[in-house]
This record gives structure tokens, sequence and C-alpha cells, in this order.
């Protein structure tokens, strides 16, 4: 699983270190990283084989050429970059992948289990009040959101 948030800087080839917890076999992401524009959210999302797996599964579970499941090919498979390590841990982001989820040079990198989110660090701090807010409601039975849905 990915835990914890650590902020990290983006070099001027926009390498970013990823945390040595995240580059393990447990979560299937000990060569490289699947990352894509988050469908979600304004970050990037990446992750290993585990991600990779619940993805495929949202998508052939949908209707084969409906527009639902075009809609998820497109925003997984057709948006995907596989990227592998450098020598130093580091994966190098595409520069389309930077300019759409608006990463500057400080980023946040967050676990969320079977995946993780690099943010821009001014993104990311901006929406941690909400974020928390929401999580004492749903863990104050207050959310009437059903099981699956997005935000």
């Amino acid at each position: 699983m990915f835990l914890g948030t650590y902020e990290k800087q983006l070099d001027g080839k926009r390498r970013l270190l990823i945390p040595q917890e995240f580059r393990t076999a447990d979560n299937g992401a000990q060569n490289g990283v699947f990352c894509f524009f988050s469908i979600a959210s304004d970050c990037l999302e990446a992750g290993g084989d585990r991600l990779m797996a619940e993805y495929v599964a949202r998508i052939e579970a949908l209707p084969f050429g409906s527009d639902e499941r075009t809609a998820m090919e497109e925003a997984f498979y057709a948006a995907q970059r596989p990227l592998s390590y450098d020598s130093g841990g580091r994966i190098t982001l595409p520069e389309g992948l930077c300019q759409e989820a608006g990463l500057g040079e400080d980023v946040v990198i967050a676990g969320m289990g079977p995946r993780f989110q690099i943010w821009d660090r001014k993104a990311w701090n901006a929406r941690r009040a909400a974020s928390r807010a929401l999580a004492r409601k749903v863990m104050n039975g207050e959310t009437t959101r059903a099981a699956g849905e997005g935000a």
C-alpha cells in the first residue's frame, strides 16, 4: 500500500524522487509506475500493478462500446504514461502531465492505499481543510453519498 505524505521538489528536468517505501514488489511498483491525470481530482494519479488491476476491472465491468466505458478508457488507458525509475529512484514526469495538473516546483506525494497522487503543494494545502471536514462527516455517518460515487 502507498501510505504517507511527502513534500518533494521537481527539478528542472521534471524529475521526482519517489519515496523508497513506494518502490516495492508488494504494490507492483518496484520497477516503475503508471501515471495519468486523475479522473477525480486536479492532480496526477500513479501506482503499480494493483492500481492497474483496479481500473481494468472497473472498465471491463462496463458494456463494451458504451459511452461510459469509452470515457473511462480514454481517461485511463489513453492518458496512461508508464514511467520507469532512474538509478536514483526518480521518475521523469512528462511536461504535458505537469501542465495539466498545474504542478510547480514544490509538490506533495500523497499515499492513497493502492495508488498515490502528485499534487502541486499550494493546491494540496488549499484542499486539506475541506477534505478533512468531509472525512469527519463520513466518520460520523453524516453523508448520503453512495459507495463508489465520485467527489
